[in-house]
């Protein structure tokens, strides 16, 4: 009720029979705010950006924002909704990075089947809209070499196709899935990310000859396509990045090596997501079936023994949470049986049948990363592992000392191979590797 209207004036001498501040509720409720104080001006720094698809169709920002332009021709989606964009939400990984969210990205598994302590799965997934996970098995990976040889056995790719079937199941389980096909990544890459409408294309890098080639040609394809390619490090218990010297500089000699990466810190593991953004609607691609032996050229009868029964060999089952349970499974070993001093004076280096963790299999097919190896022996016991323990057997000593010494080698020949692979010149030195370097 406003006192100033002439019709209030003329009724001045009736009685209110409302209280005053019971009408000022009844317009405030009525009103909308704007009309009863005075409009804010919002600054720029306190915009809150949706990052939910369902509320970007009606984002509108301020003129210091001004809107960006697609960094690839191939970011022009089919879906109407996307077409409304005039500026890109920022990604959830990087809260000050103008960068633009993409809506679109492609993950190549290679040797990382796995959905814990994988970097790669957990940036494409933080910096875009939607994911499609793929794994290709490569034809020039499979029958004869030229010596006459299988380039990959029958055992080797049965315990693939089976962690292949695993990091399938583990991604549907987080409301992903797994593209799978068989040919040359370089061009069935290329055939989803124009399908999908992607933008990048997300890969951890891999250390041998023929596998830098196919980097090499893989980010040659995609320049073409005006696609970026983000590359990650995963496989060695040190980050590449960590290193106290540059690659070009790693010694070729291990007692050099562990000396210079004495007291360095393993970095943490990051932890699986515990549900994955959906596959890409435009393109409707299909999953696709894992391969058999047989798809493969391979033959299944050569994994059984003479009896009709399966090889011991076989009896090793593939994948991410076959790894992690055997894992466990050791740490409680180490955990609860005590090093037994022998008469030399010297202890047991480890346990388990053979004296071995035998998890090896794991870690090359990238089911288990030397991370999250690591950081689970730690957690399950109170021993400490350190690779300068300061002994001369240098660290083996202890189960768990002389996993983490074994974890060192590893590193060793991943980094010193990475360097040669990587070097342009014909002739390099010779990698000197001998355990009486390593006292």
């Amino acid at each position: 009720m406003d006192p100033k209207n002439p019709e209030n004036q003329e009724d001045q001498q009736q009685p209110l029979t409302l209280p005053i501040a019971s009408i000022s509720l009844a317009l405030s409720t009525i009103l909308p705010t704007h009309f009863l104080t005075p409009p804010k001006i919002y600054k720029p720094n306190k915009l809150k950006i949706p990052t939910q698809i369902s509320s970007l169709s009606n984002l509108t920002l301020s003129s210091s924002f001004p809107p960006t332009k697609p960094n690839f021709k191939s970011t022009i989606s089919s879906n109407p909704l996307h077409n409304t964009l005039t500026l890109n939400p920022l990604r959830p990984s990087q809260p000050s990075n103008t960068a633009a969210l993409r809506r679109a990205s492609i993950i190549w598994f290679r040797n990382d089947l796995r959905v814990h302590d994988n970097e790669c799965l957990n940036s494409a997934y933080n910096e875009s809209m939607s994911v499609l996970p793929v794994y290709c098995f490569d034809p020039r990976d499979y029958g004869k070499s030229s010596s006459g040889f299988d380039k990959t056995g029958p055992y080797r790719a049965t315990f693939l196709i089976e962690s292949v079937s695993d990091l399938r199941k583990s991604l549907q389980a987080r409301g992903s899935d797994l593209v799978v096909r068989i040919g040359k990544p370089e061009t069935v890459l290329v055939e989803l990310a124009k399908a999908v409408g992607a933008e990048a294309v997300y890969a951890h890098r891999e250390v041998s000859y023929d596998e830098v080639k196919e980097e090499d040609k893989i980010e040659s394809v995609m320049k073409d396509e005006g696609l970026e390619v983000k590359y990650f490090w995963g496989s060695t218990l040190y980050h590449v990045d960590d290193l106290p010297f540059k690659l070009e500089e790693m010694p070729t000699n291990y007692g050099e090596f562990r000396e210079k990466v004495q007291g360095l810190e393993v970095r943490k593991t990051i932890e699986a997501l515990d549900q994955l953004k959906g596959l890409p609607t435009r393109g409707d691609v299909e999953p696709g079936e894992i391969p058999s032996l047989v798809d493969l050229g391979l033959n299944p009868s050569a994994t059984m023994g003479q009896n009709g029964k399966q090889a011991a060999n076989a009896s090793l089952m593939g994948g991410e949470n076959e790894a992690l349970q055997r894992l466990r499974k050791f740490a409680a070993e180490c955990q609860a049986q005590p090093n037994k001093e022998n008469k030399d004076g010297t202890t047991d280096s480890i346990y388990g049948a053979n004296f071995s963790c035998k998890i090896s299999p794991w870690l090359a097919m990238g089911c288990l990363s030397p991370r999250s190896m690591f950081d689970e022996l730690k957690k399950s016991t109170s021993r400490t592992i350190s690779a300068a323990s300061g002994k001369k057997d240098g660290g083996s000593g202890t189960g768990l000392n002389w996993l983490m010494y074994e974890l060192l080698w590893r590193d060793f020949f991943r980094f010193i191979t990475k360097k040669y692979s990587a070097a342009k010149q014909n002739s390099a030195a010779p990698v000197t590797a001998c355990v009486g370097s390593a006292a």
